[in-house]
């Protein structure tokens, strides 16, 4: 039987790719243009390296590589919300969906903010 603590692993990365692929279809829908091209590119890059990296830490090799790893992944989900904001401030892209991104993305963000403060011992 799984304990909590796996559970809640499992269901969390589940969520991150769920975040990414609903997101990479968001930005196949993008308009086309310069902008929304550059945007959707850089998004794409940090959103997908999010999980990218979450994934990455669960082999590595010691604490501090986890730390680190985690660290990446906290980094690129920053910039993602800068994208998603742009995105939303700028008015390229379904409205809807750029706020359902970001709600997911500020919970995602304080979920591995929180793991990072845990496994560093200030919390």
């Amino acid at each position: 039987m799984e304990n909590d603590k796996a559970k809640f692993k499992n269901e969390f990365k589940r969520r991150l790719y769920n975040f990414v692929l609903r997101l990479i279809k968001f930005i196949d829908k993008l308009p086309k243009g310069m902008v929304s091209d550059v945007m959707g590119k850089q998004l794409l890059r940090s959103g997908t390296s999010i999980l990218a990296n979450y994934i990455e830490a669960n082999s590595a090799s010691s604490k501090k590589d986890f730390i680190n790893f985690f660290t990446h992944s906290l980094k690129s989900s920053n910039e993602s919300k800068v994208w998603i904001t742009l995105l939303r401030d700028t008015n390229k892209g379904d409205k809807i969906e750029l706020e359902w991104l970001l709600k997911e993305l500020i919970e995602i963000s304080n979920i591995i903010a929180s793991s990072i403060l845990t496994l560093k011992g200030k919390k």
